[in-house]
């Protein structure tokens, strides 16, 4: 058994870290949602501020990483709020956001995310991982289902919809605020550094489908089909975009942020000036004209993942894991760093979402 990196598929469905200021109590339901594009339903879970009650659960709490505590089912708080779509990293899951997702609907916000057929844990391959235009289409879908299903509708906002996204769900979100990529510029960004994590798992040997491994040769990055790549996705309904490590970062075109008229926030994780080249967001966030960028110096990617539980490292070791994921960048443990983390998209969203209410 082989846990990989979060460019990369995980065996294992990896799991949330306890929430360190949710102010509410955190309802969680999962939904399916038919995809009319992808032919099947798509697994959403929606957490919401709630009243007490409900099932008590931990949401993805596994052999490596701590669950997150919710409330299965609970009644929802009156009201109306805004919305938080979720887009995961490639090869995970949004279960693997639950984290983040709690601290939001406890502020009060609804979140919900799908888990990407293609490119989600235990059901991924190197040829899904580019369709950058299904992955936005899930996103638009979760939000035309919300809107329209009773049950939800008279909870949001409609006009107050922002977008979360964690490395390949931070392309994704940027291209539903409107962003394009090259897609000879990605393929030149794997030719130049085939090293990196995406561009190597491009170069084949495994991928899953069902929850298991199977072989699969290498992929053509230029075989992709271009015209759908390249295509502009922009979802006119997004308000606001937070995007934490994007991938792709090396290959959008940056005269196509010019044209984003709604704010966008950048995470990078890392010290600035020394962020990989495959998720360096400094040169995006200059060329649009409302964007911020932030650096969490003593992070690296992996920690936006869940808290490892203590004795991870040692059974990583036992299953021959050699990827980091227990491992940040500096000396404050992970759940320092979601503090962090979790002030800086809060607070982008409340500017954006609630300021005026």
């Amino acid at each position: 058994m082989k846990i990989q990196s979060l460019f990369l598929p995980l065996v294992l469905t990896l799991a949330i870290t306890t929430p360190a200021k949710a102010q509410e109590p955190v309802g969680v339901q999962k939904i399916s949602v038919n995809s009319k594009a992808r032919g099947e339903d798509l697994t959403v879970l929606v957490w919401y501020p709630a009243k007490a009650g409900g099932e008590q659960v931990l949401i993805g709490d596994d052999r490596i990483f701590q669950g997150t505590p919710a409330l299965a089912n609970a009644e929802k708080v009156d009201g109306r709020f805004p919305l938080i779509v979720l887009s995961h990293g490639s090869g995970a899951s949004v279960q693997k956001m639950a984290w983040i997702a709690s601290e939001l609907a406890g502020d009060g916000f609804i979140v919900a995310g799908p888990n990407h057929p293609g490119t989600t844990s235990g059901n991924s391959t190197p040829e899904d991982t580019p369709k950058l235009w299904q992955r936005t289409d899930d996103l638009a879908t979760v939000i035309d289902r919300l809107l329209a299903d009773p049950d939800w509708s008279s909870s949001i906002d409609p006009g107050k919809i922002g977008l979360l996204g964690f490395s390949l769900g931070g392309a994704a979100v940027l291209e539903s605020a409107g962003a394009t990529a090259s897609l000879e510029a990605y393929a030149d960004y794997c030719d130049t550094n085939p090293q990196m994590p995406d561009c190597y798992w491009f170069k084949g040997g495994r991928a899953f489908r069902d929850g298991e491994e199977i072989k699969v040769g290498p992929l053509d990055l230029r075989t992709v089909d271009k015209a759908l790549f390249e295509q502009e996705r922009r979802d006119a309904r997004i308000t606001s975009v937070v995007a934490v490590d994007p991938s792709v970062a090396d290959a959008f075109n940056e005269q196509s942020f010019a044209g984003i008229d709604i704010p966008l926030h950048f995470l990078n994780l890392g010290v600035a000036g020394q962020i990989d080249v495959g998720v360096r967001s400094a040169h995006l966030a200059e060329a649009a004209p409302d964007a911020e960028l932030d650096h969490i110096a003593d992070a690296v990617h992996f920690s936006f993942l869940p808290v490892c539980k203590a004795d991870a490292l040692a059974f990583m070791k036992s299953v021959g894991e050699t990827d980091t994921l227990c491992t940040d960048g500096g000396g404050r443990p992970r759940p320092e760093l979601h503090d962090q983390m979790a002030d800086l998209i809060v607070e982008a969203f409340r500017t954006d979402l609630k300021t005026g209410n």
